[in-house]
């Protein structure tokens, strides 16, 4: 584990291609924009082209884990960031989310997870501690994220932990503006 509450990667997930890549944490990012917001509005600064279409395939989606995130006994250890160019602004957002999801990235041993680009069919992102894979998702669409939390949590769940699911439902499928990633419903 890398100092200070850090597991030291990310994962690097680029749709379009079908890409999956470990990047190391910038440690000196992270301690300077402390915080799962702090690291992923750098990382989004550096990165983005003003003026990018939230919507497009060149803008990208970090859900980020900060430092005390599944650290027993620590204030808050269940919190983690989805940030990203608001569809619905333009400018920046950010959610801050709960449950068991941000903990179980971290035990995996990742410290966010940056998306960007377009599949050319729905597909969602497995993680398996150091496996990571896409896999088919034809399956999950049109279903909304309860049911589609469910459906993946029966697929992905002989194991010893329960499979922790983020899902959009079909108002993300259909790029409503005021969609939502939603975390966590058992």
């Amino acid at each position: 584990m890398a100092p200070g509450g850090f597991r030291g990667k990310v994962l690097r997930v680029d749709l379009t291609r079908g890409d999956l890549r470990e990047e190391e944490l910038d440690l000196s990012g992270a301690r300077d924009f402390l915080g799962s917001k702090g690291y992923a509005a750098r990382l989004l600064f550096k990165e983005l082209a003003p003026g990018t279409d939230p919507l497009s395939p060149q803008n990208k989606l970090v859900i980020m884990t900060g430092p005390l995130t599944g650290l027993a006994g620590g204030p808050m250890p269940n919190r983690f960031s989805v940030c990203t160019r608001s569809p619905l602004t333009g400018a920046w957002v950010d959610s801050h989310c709960g449950g068991h999801f941000g903990p179980e990235l971290k035990f995996a041993g990742w410290d966010g997870i940056v998306i960007e680009g377009r599949a050319e069919q729905p597909v969602h992102l497995r993680i398996r501690d150091s496996l990571v894979e896409l896999v088919p998702a034809t399956h999950l669409w049109g279903k909304g994220t309860f049911e589609t939390m469910r459906t993946v949590q029966n697929e992905e769940g002989a194991g010893k932990r329960l499979p922790r699911v983020l899902s959009i439902g079909p108002a993300g499928e259909c790029l409503c503006r005021i969609a939502a990633v939603i975390a966590d419903v058992r």
